[in-house]
């Protein structure tokens, strides 16, 4: 009999011998006196409630907070036995390199491990369409462009690309897939759900967490999802917000309990029987109640009837919105309703405080405590991190690697939706081409908000290629691409006239609230560049680069083909395939596209009451396919002209 064979977890790698990690687990257990909490062969509860039954109040309240990596210290974190840190949009270290990443997150792990008990941190960072935060990581295309591809394999693949890459820098946990079901477009957030489909955004959500998440959450490539935003964030209407300059972002969701379980539960049931672990509640309120404190929601109905079994974590600061007036009371609402982590940014000494006040005087009983850390210590032991808590440094490879931005490619290039066609320009076969636009050339705009900053930026914001970029690799040796951002095409030994111009058009980077609006339209000089243009060219080609469906109006109407490019990312040469036909156009629309009107609040944002659609819902033109406009009003809508 070998050695393997008589001792199970040993092995013989490279000439040397190796042992397992659950084999090395339960090697310090039995050295620690039989701590049971620290076999990994143990069952998972049974070592939760050893490693409950060990921990002080202090350090149970400690595991309830999850504090931003620049207002807290390492040492603080010992000295709290802090649960969970976290980056923000932008909250990446400096220089913002691989190699700073993992010295911040490598520190704030070995802090942990420090503590008394040596629990784990899970780390957190809203990679929402890639690594986001990271400088050099391959920046996917928003939720809204996925959601046009209608493929869970392809969101599964990229969700598994964003878990090695975030996880290649000691980010564990990811605050993400948005499971929102938008109903108005003058929403900020639109971009980031899959559409406005329930069926769809459960099915790409449920995708992307497996990508996430994997077979293993043990395994090192992999990270814990966390499906958001807990529940009715796409249903809130216009004027409820009461967050700042806000106006639907945060606000209340006014419909009755039918509408909110048939459009907005069914992909978080979904989640969770793919395996979640982790929820965040949304900033809304549900007919006046903020859901961060609505026992119902989170406790009833997440945890008894769908039988969560994870831990709800809250919004940034969004605890302190239940009671403005009284950060107690929202304390112990917010708890009481089922929150078992505060994302608290920079205050959690007061949190913990509060906390431990709430529970001596019994506003929060021991056993709500209990609950609360068992959820967050279950979701640990399931990735793992008691056994391995600092990232594999062979992922580090994968990272802004050209299997990723190929694989970004393909997303851009099956996201774009073909919107117009005049059935004769495409594909671009020309001597000379006219590319106008600031955003042709422009990685931040075209990858919108959640990239590098919270809001994004415009330049070269991270590595990448631009629309420009695969202008003019496809158009080939011997044609004349000449591009001008202001679209004059003016001076010296520039042709009069083009075959076919490209302009590229569309909304500035925002997120969240920020991008709240009833302006759903072109910017006046982007409209300028456009209608110029179409003067100078045989053939007009409009790619619009969005967050949301925008209202372009009889604008649309100069365009021989009109593409919705959405938010392509990083590599957004790709948007160039379909055009010269080396891709086919497959995206389909996954919204309806309204008319002027539809979100009108005034005579000068457009007619009121303008319901029906430029184009529906899973729209979406092949190359060979002529579908051009007539003018269309209220009364009737659009109308096909020919094809």
């Amino acid at each position: 009999m070998t050695i393997e064979a008589r001792l199970p977890g040993v092995r013989r790698i490279g000439g040397k011998w190796r042992i397992s990690v659950a084999l090395a687990a339960s090697l310090v257990a039995v050295a620690c006196g039989g701590t049971r909490y620290l076999d990994a062969a143990a069952p998972v509860e049974q070592r939760i409630d050893d490693l409950l039954a060990r921990m002080t109040l202090d350090e149970k309240l400690g595991q309830m907070a999850l504090v931003r990596q620049d207002a807290i210290s390492p040492a603080q974190v010992t000295e709290y036995a802090i649960g969970g840190v976290l980056s923000g949009g932008g909250g990446a270290p400096q220089p913002n390199t691989i190699e700073a990443w993992l010295e911040m997150t490598g520190g704030f792990q070995e802090a942990a491990l420090a503590t008394r008990l040596r629990i784990p941190i899970l780390y957190g960072s809203d990679a929402v369409h890639g690594h986001s935060n990271l400088y050099g990581a391959v920046i996917f295309p928003h939720n809204i462009g996925l959601g046009a591809t209608r493929s869970a394999d392809l969101v599964e693949r990229i969700g598994r690309a964003t878990a090695i890459e975030a996880a290649a820098t000691g980010v564990n946990w990811n605050y993400a897939p948005v499971l929102a079901v938008p109903q108005d477009l003058r929403w900020g957030r639109t971009y980031e759900a899959y559409g406005a489909d329930t069926a769809l955004v459960a099915e790409l959500g449920t995708a992307y967490l497996r990508g996430l998440q994997g077979d293993d959450l043990t395994m090192p490539d992999t990270v814990l999802a966390t499906p958001k935003h807990y529940i009715g964030d796409g249903a809130t209407e216009w004027g409820t917000s009461r967050t700042g300059r806000f106006s639907i972002d945060q606000g209340d969701a006014r419909i009755d309990e039918d509408e909110l379980r048939r459009i907005h539960l069914a992909p978080y049931r979904a989640a969770i029987d793919a395996g979640a672990l982790s929820v965040m509640a949304s900033y809304s309120s549900w007919n006046g109640t903020k859901v961060h404190a609505h026992r119902y929601l989170l406790t009833d109905v997440l945890k008894g009837e769908l039988g969560f079994e994870g831990f709800v974590v809250s919004d940034w600061a969004a605890i302190d919105q239940i009671d403005p007036d009284d950060y107690d009371a929202s304390v112990i609402a917010a708890v009481n309703a089922g929150v078992d982590m505060n994302m608290v940014p920079t205050d959690y000494v007061r949190f913990i405080a509060s906390l431990r006040q709430a529970v001596r005087r019994g506003d929060i009983s021991e056993e709500r405590i209990d609950d609360a850390v068992r959820r967050i210590l279950r979701a640990k032991f399931a990735l793992g991190l008691f056994e391995a808590p600092h990232p594999d440094p062979a992922l580090v490879a994968a990272v802004g690697s050209g299997e990723h931005r190929a694989l970004a490619a393909e997303a851009v290039e099956r996201s774009l939706v073909l919107l117009v066609n005049d059935g004769t320009t495409l594909p671009i076969e020309a001597e000379t081409i006219f590319v106008a636009g600031v955003a042709a050339d422009d990685i931040g705009r075209q990858s919108g908000g959640w990239t590098i900053s919270w809001q994004g930026g415009v330049g070269a914001t991270t590595e990448g290629s631009t629309i420009l970029d695969g202008v003019r690799r496809l158009a080939g040796p011997a044609a004349t691409v000449v591009y001008d951002p202001s679209g004059r095409f003016g001076g010296e030994g520039v042709p009069e006239r083009a075959d076919v111009g490209i302009v590229v058009v569309g909304e500035f980077p925002y997120a969240e609230g920020e991008g709240d609006t009833t302006r759903l339209s072109l910017d006046l000089r982007e409209q300028e560049r456009m209608l110029g243009l179409s003067d100078r060219v045989d053939s007009l080609v409009v790619i619009l680069l969005s967050g949301r469906p925008l209202v372009v109006g009889d604008l649309m109407l100069s365009a021989d083909v009109l593409v919705a490019a959405w938010l392509p990312g990083s590599e957004g040469a790709a948007v160039a395939g379909p055009l010269f036909g080396t891709a086919p156009f497959s995206g389909r629309l996954p919204m309806d596209w309204p008319q002027a009107g539809r979100y009108a609040t005034s005579a000068e944002d457009g007619a009121v009451g303008c319901d029906v659609p430029v184009f529906p819902f899973g729209h979406g033109l092949k190359a060979n396919e002529a579908f051009r406009l007539e003018p269309f009003g209220c009364d009737g809508g659009s109308k096909e002209a020919d094809g």
